[in-house]
């Protein structure tokens, strides 16, 4: 059965999730402390593979346990509606139920264990809300749609669902007696249990036990000597001739085993792995098992545990995913808990491309707070996970922000979905385009409407397409520049206001990373010779930001054209005005005001701008070109 959607009910901090959208992959994104977890584990206590058990302490709401407690049975936490495939469809019309493609069965389960199904889709199904124990068979029935067989049947064949919160990164030094041991005990910690896991994985994919593995470490060529009556008298390091051939045999059987272990992870692990060329070294020595790591930029082998945190990481993962028991993924759905948080920001990119090849074979849904986990091209797969206004988890698959009565209670994941839009748009467009660096978003804007009226006007012809990369302020510029210049080695121009700030950065930048490129350096004052200490809204039309301005702040007894003077800078004019008012700006007021000027400008250009607009713009663009 194909998982759709799910939701959570009265299961710790959620009250109710409401119907989240599933598909092959699924990313809850959220900030730390949302609930993203809260959501995956009522999933795994469906129908785990294994432990997963119904905790009534830990897993009912807090608030709520006295009451729930005694009646877990009155209590469902998790629904979860399957689209059936076209072996369940046959199952139904073998009981008399039509059932055609796209049918949906919705499955539940209380805090007592029980299940119970709902047929939307079956109208000829009379029963509907039965809760029965897990694995007890009901009576079998000979009228076929009554419902107890058709319930043991579907029940049956639902999905198993595999979690994993901790990937048992591997050491470098492994004591394998220790190993041997562990392999068959059922009571290890979870973070020791996941290490057992990921190297019994480990083993099978080199096809070697633990047990061989220690045999091979402790096959020295020592031979051990008891005399008549059969006592050990020591060990000695003479050898007959057959004892030496022996030796001999056993020693090069253990050099090609694991030479042919080491091959094999190597190769398996470089198809995956697309940070670097590594070479993994198995050795067996003693009673230790050791990984030893080297790659083209580290030729000296490096035991495992002094390499990165997101080697180790990832080979731990790519184990466990690719050659755990098929017996425990097959057709089970997926959850991954924070996957790959101490991975570099390209490396998350790689463990994507690993999840949409996972999910040919398997559903899979994750949680994460980074913006690099997120496929800016499958929005349709995010999800975010945020705080209501109550204070349970909500989840939504709307990505835009949502503004609460309290103010804005999504934010942070919201924040993380834009980020991994902005990335990938900023990534698109600076490939090939032509960049200048301005101070921030409001300055993007306006460069943005000036440079489409002056193309539209034929007063310039760009070679490439001009973008205006937002520095976050005058101090942060030369970063940004470094950054940006690492695309081809050349240092982009900068446009900065002529502000106190803005004077400070063009001197900073022209001592030091633009010292051989002052040029590339242009402030607004370039463009004026009737005004000192401008910045970009001087640029502009000084009618249309007043218009905007007015209309932007009504809170002013005088409207600030009353108060304007033209022969000054209107930013700090703006201010001032405010000031004297009584009331102070709100935060991002200068972008509010030129998202609407930009607006009015190219919606009716004509009207508010002037030749001598035109002409400014067309100087200061020949600069920038």
């Amino acid at each position: 059965m194909n998982l759709m959607q799910f939701r959570v009910t009265n299961f710790r901090s959620i009250t109710d999730s409401g119907w989240i959208d599933v598909s092959d992959v699924t990313a809850l994104i959220g900030e730390n402390e949302a609930g993203k977890t809260n959501l995956l584990l009522p999933l795994w206590k469906f129908n785990p593979t294994a432990a997963g058990e119904i905790s009534l302490l830990d897993d009912m709401p807090r608030s709520r346990y006295a009451e729930m407690r005694n009646e877990p049975e009155s209590h469902q936490f998790i629904y979860c509606k399957f689209e059936l495939d076209e072996s369940d469809i046959e199952i139904a019309n073998n009981y008399g139920i039509e059932a055609k493609a796209g049918a949906t069965i919705i499955a539940r389960r209380n805090f007592a264990g029980q299940y119970g199904f709902e047929f939307p889709g079956f109208p000829n199904v009379e029963f509907a809300d039965t809760f029965n124990p897990a694995l007890e068979q009901p009576a079998e029935t000979e009228e076929p749609n009554k419902g107890p067989s058709l319930w043991y049947r579907f029940n049956k064949r639902l999905p198993h669902f595999v979690y994993y919160s901790n990937y048992g990164n591997l050491d470098d030094q492994i004591y394998l007696p220790h190993v041997v041991d562990n392999m068959e005990r059922d009571d290890l910690g979870a973070r020791e249990a996941a290490k057992t896991r990921t190297l019994k994985v480990l083993f099978d994919l080199v096809s070697l036990s633990a047990e061989e593995m220690l045999e091979l470490a402790r096959s020295t060529g020592v031979v051990e000597r008891v005399n008549q009556q059969g006592q050990k008298v020591g060990n000695v390091t003479s050898k007959t001739d057959d004892e030496i051939k022996e030796d001999d045999k056993q020693l090069r059987e253990r050099l090609a085993l694991l030479q042919s272990a080491s091959s094999k992870l190597t190769r398996s692990f470089s198809d995956w792995w697309k940070q670097g060329n590594y070479r993994f070294r198995l050795v067996a020595d003693g009673n230790y098992f050791r990984i030893l790591v080297a790659d083209d930029r580290r030729p000296e082998e490096i035991e495992l545990e002094n390499r990165s945190a997101g080697l180790q990481w990832f080979l731990s993962f790519f184990l466990v995913f690719t050659y755990e028991s098929e017996d425990a993924h097959e057709e089970a759905i997926v959850l991954l808990d924070e996957p790959g948080h101490s991975l570099h920001p390209l490396a998350q990119r790689d463990l994507t491309a690993f999840f949409n090849n996972l999910a040919k074979t398997n559903q899979l849904i994750f949680t994460t707070h980074s913006p690099f986990m997120i496929d800016a091209d499958r929005l349709d797969r995010v999800r975010k996970v945020f705080v209501g206004e109550d204070g349970s988890t909500e989840a939504s698959s709307d990505l835009g922000v949502t503004r609460g009565p309290k103010g804005l209670k999504d934010k942070g994941a919201t924040y993380a979905v834009h980020s991994a839009l902005n990335l990938t748009v900023a990534e698109s467009l600076l490939l090939g385009c032509q960049p200048i660096i301005v101070e921030g978003p409001s300055d993007q804007h306006y460069l943005t409407a000036i440079k489409s009226i002056l193309i539209g006007k034929k007063k310039i012809a760009p070679k490439f397409e001009l973008v205006f990369p937002p520095s976050g302020g005058a101090k942060t510029a030369k970063i940004i520049a470094s950054i940006l210049s690492g695309r081809d080695d050349d240092l982009p121009k900068v446009l900065l206001d002529s502000d106190v700030a803005g004077k400070q950065a063009i001197k900073s930048l022209q001592g030091d990373l633009y010292s051989e490129d002052k040029d590339k350096i242009i402030e607004t004052d370039d463009v004026f010779s009737d005004l000192k200490g401008t910045e970009i809204e001087d640029l502009l039309p000084t009618g249309l930001m007043i218009q905007v301005l007015d209309r932007m702040e009504r809170r002013a007894g005088q409207e600030f054209e009353d108060v304007h003077d033209p022969r000054k800078p209107i930013v700090p004019q703006i201010k001032n005005w405010a000031e004297r008012e009584g009331f102070a700006m709100e935060p991002g007021w200068k972008v509010k005001l030129a998202l609407g000027v930009k607006d009015k400008l190219l919606a009716n250009t004509s009207r508010y701008v002037e030749d001598d607009d035109i002409k400014r713009w067309r100087e200061l663009f020949d600069k920038l070109l």
